[in-house]
Order: structure tokens, then sequence, then C-alpha cells
């Protein structure tokens, strides 16, 4: 296949596995369960795939693709479990649309922790996306006409810390594959993520069956979603630059804002349209203000 189709090829996969991941959090209004048990059955109706997809050998007769997890992939569990804990919660607490907004900050985040632990100082574009992202995070939070979950100023921060669970799990799963296959890196992080995601519904009493057979439907439809949209970002990442997958990703928040109107009715005030679009540009702006430089801009030694 030559390497323009192939990477279109690529590019179509990653479209779709943003859309389906822009179902989850409508997924997760219709489980007709607590907000961690919902992440509990995502990750339990995805393990039964991802261990047929896994279950094959590698590299020699004697090793399955199951591997045996390593410290980061255990870390990319737990780190995870949070992330899901966390964005539930928002999802119950605020709207779709904001709770998944929110979250796509975790490029900015990942680039802010590259700073401050391994001193790779950004660009000045990329502190003025930083500060475009944070006054847009704030526009939509206050923007909230009250009526857009049970407490939307609580389901905001809730999902704005989203973006340091995720960029965790982000950094572990990136260092996990060093060393093994991206099934493989999910499929131990959902092994591990599962269990911890049962003990906090547990914990907070949470209803963990669904009622109805929709809800089961909802559940099941979770775990699918899981395997194949992080699995097709994980499967276009290494075909596509990581600016052009952070990029095209951002189609899961309008996809989950689109959904939640047809779907729950849910509209958005003009600030949180505002600070919304605002965020997503800050977004853009922090990955591409973070390119590789060209060859004249190394010359040069110039910046963004």
């Amino acid at each position: 296949m030559p390497a323009v189709s192939s990477r279109i090829f690529a590019l179509i996969i990653l479209i779709l596995a943003a859309c389906l991941l822009g179902l989850a959090p409508i997924l997760v209004r219709l489980a007709q369960t607590g907000p961690a048990a919902a992440g509990f059955w995502r990750l339990a109706f995805a393990l039964p795939v991802l261990l047929i997809l896994t279950a094959r050998p590698v590299n020699d007769a004697n090793r399955t693709g199951w591997g045996r997890p390593s410290k980061w992939m255990v870390m990319a569990g737990l780190f995870f479990a949070a992330d899901m804990s966390f964005w539930h919660y928002g999802l119950v607490m605020t709207s779709v649309a904001n709770a998944t907004v929110l979250c796509n900050l975790t490029p900015v985040v990942v680039t802010l922790f590259g700073w401050v632990v391994f001193k790779e100082a950004p660009g000045r574009l990329f502190m003025l996306a930083l500060g475009l992202a944070m006054g847009g995070a704030i526009a939509m939070a206050l923007g909230a006409d009250g009526q857009q979950g049970t407490s939307p100023l609580l389901g905001d921060l809730l999902s704005l810390s989203v973006t340091v669970w995720y960029s965790a799990y982000f950094l572990t799963v990136k260092a996990a594959r060093r060393t093994a296959g991206a099934l493989q890196v999910t499929l131990w992080a959902s092994i591990v993520g599962a269990p911890v995601m049962l003990a906090v519904a547990l914990g907070l009493g949470e209803t963990i069956l669904p009622a109805t057979a929709a809800g089961w439907v909802a559940c099941v439809s979770l775990g699918l979603v899981h395997v194949a949209g992080q699995g097709g970002v994980a499967w276009s990442l290494g075909r596509l630059p990581a600016s052009v997958t952070a990029v095209t990703i951002l189609i899961q928040p309008v996809v989950a804002g689109l959904l939640s109107y047809a779907v729950f009715g849910e509209t958005m005030t003009a600030p949180q349209l505002i600070g919304g679009a605002v965020v997503l540009g800050a977004v853009l702006l922090a990955q591409w203000s973070a390119r590789p430089q060209t060859t004249a801009d190394a010359k040069t030694g110039a910046t963004a």
C-alpha cells in the first residue's frame, strides 16, 4: 500500500475511533448504574475481547500475546481507574459537553509536565495556549445555567481534574509501549483497573447492576467502544504523527456534545459555547506550537 494511501487509511481509522469514543459519555448516562460501576462494566466487558485479540504467540512458541504486566502497565491501570472514576462522576454532575471538552486539556497538561519534570521549556505560543485553555475552562464552568447535571460547578472541577489522571495514564502507557504492544498494554491496564473500579463503586454504595435490558446493552456497548475506540487510537498512533492524532481526537467532544443534545436535550449557554471553542482552539494552538522545527527554524534558532 503506498505511503499516502496508508496514511489516509490510518486517518480514517482515527476519525472513526474518535467518533466511537464520543459515544462513551452517552452510554455512561444510559447504563443505569453508578458512575464508577459503569467504568467497571466498561472494562469487564472489554476484557474478553482483549483476551481473544491478544491470545496468540509472540516472538516464540512459549510466549503468548498476554505476556506479563510491567510496573508501567499496573500504574496505567490504576491511573485509568482514577481517570474514569472522576470523569464518570463529572458526567453525572455537569453537562456531557462540559465534561468531555474539559477532559481534552490533557495534551496541554502533558506538555506542561514535560516542562516542569524534564525541563523541556515550551515556546511563547504554548504559554499563550495554556492561558487561553484555562480561561476557556473557567468560562465553561461559570457559564452553566445550573440545570445541567446535579452539581455543574463540582462536575466541571471533577472533569478538569481528569486531565491530571489521564495525563498520568498517557505517560505510563507511553513507557509501557517500549516493551509491549498496544493491545497487551490495554489488556493489563484493564485487568488492573476493573477491580479498582468495582471497589470504588462498592465503597460509595453505588448501584452495580443495571435494572433493565437497555442498561445491560449500554454496559456491553461501553466495553466494545473501549476496545474499538482506544484500540483504534493506539493503532493510529503507530502510523500518524502524535500532533495529528492529538488534533483529530478533538472530534470526540464535538460528537459527544451533538449526541447529548439529541439524546438528552442538553443545550449550552453562550459563555459555554465560547469557552468550549476557546479550549479546543487552545489545544490546537498548543499542539501546533509544539511541532518539530523545520530545517530553516533549526538553522536560525527560531522558536514558537
